[in-house]
């Protein structure tokens, strides 16, 4: 049978990602169930295969449709775009952080196009974005626009714990004034419709509480007793198998047992640290709400360690395992 076919982009070339990727495509783990097109810079690819001492050949093609799927091959469309007389490891650079955009951008393309099933994305460096005159603060922001996404939607998903994301990339004192009926009652439609696309259509989603014991009716705080529950109340009503406020201390473990499908944090940090403890390697970032599929890794350019053979791939691999899985259902 042929593999679901999932398009890599190889990150910010200063990072650790292009390491991550030739990694994984001489994983087992990750090509017994995936077939990889990877987008990038053949000089950084020939470098990063050097580096992890991989047994690795370079197929350069022009499209997904020409690739050698067999192991041992990295079929790569190579935009060319490093000037290696220029280039350094570890450092903010607005070549390196144009050359991430331009990777992420075929591959959207391609998605798009409906020449693979999936994104899987290694990490890419918010400075060097903004040196290289990319105006995005970081992937999600660039798959939304260039998907015509006003707000999509963030899933994390470690083993079968699933956490969506109410706010994000706000300060804590922004993020209170975002807990609206209104936007909770949005969010739980659109992530039940995400789940949906992924083939996740039984089971209860959870609304994660606010406050300290989800508020113990007002001594804490009002946000569950005037906002939350309110609005799960409605949504039920309406027909959507949601319960909340849960308590943030209990619902991602009773999430993680297998009580809840899913849960809706209220802000970022709250279901990262979740996520994180529970299996730090092995948490990965889903964009949904779009018209096509992304995965991620939930790791930065790890800097420090680029290009010294030390940072694990099992990310990149839980990445692309995870496009392959859900690809398929997300574009039935």
């Amino acid at each position: 049978m042929t593999k679901p076919l999932i398009a890599v982009p190889i990150g910010d070339p200063a990072g650790v990602g292009p390491e991550i990727v030739v990694k994984t495509l001489a994983s087992d783990e990750a090509m017994n169930v995936a077939d990889v097109i990877v987008v990038g810079d053949h000089k950084i690819i020939e470098q990063a295969i050097k580096i992890t001492k991989v047994n690795l050949s370079v197929n350069i093609v022009n499209s997904p449709e020409e690739g050698k799927y067999q192991r041992g091959v990295l079929n790569l469309i190579d935009l060319n775009n490093i000037d290696m007389s220029q280039f350094v490891f570890g450092k903010v650079n607005g070549m390196c952080g144009r050359a991430a955009y331009e990777y992420i951008e075929r591959t959207i393309k391609m998605a798009m196009n409906h020449e693979v099933l999936a994104v899987a994305t290694p990490p890419i460096n918010k400075e060097s974005l903004r040196a290289g005159n990319i105006n995005f603060i970081g992937h999600t922001e660039i798959f939304g626009a260039l998907t015509h996404t006003p707000d999509p939607l963030t899933l994390f998903q470690v083993h079968k714990l699933r956490v969506f994301f109410l706010t994000r990339h706000v300060s804590l004192l922004e993020m209170l004034g975002m807990i609206k009926k209104d936007r909770i009652k949005d969010y739980v439609k659109r992530c039940t419709d995400a789940l949906k696309k992924l083939g996740v259509n039984e089971g209860t989603m959870a609304v994660a509480g606010l406050n300290p014991h989800s508020g113990e009716h007002g001594l804490f705080g009002w946000e569950e007793v005037n906002v939350i529950a309110p609005a799960c109340k409605e949504l039920q009503d309406e027909g959507f198998n949601v319960v909340g406020p849960v308590p943030a201390d209990s619902v991602f473990h009773q999430a993680h047992q297998g009580k809840f499908n899913s849960v809706l944090s209220l802000y970022h940090d709250q279901g990262h640290i979740a996520t994180k403890t529970l299996d730090f390697e092995r948490t990965i970032s889903i964009t949904a709400g779009m018209p096509i599929l992304r995965t991620s890794v939930d790791h930065g350019t790890a800097f420090d360690i680029a290009g010294k053979n030390i940072v694990s791939e099992v990310s990149m691999v839980e990445a692309v395992k995870l496009a392959a899985e859900y690809g398929p259902n997300f574009n039935k």
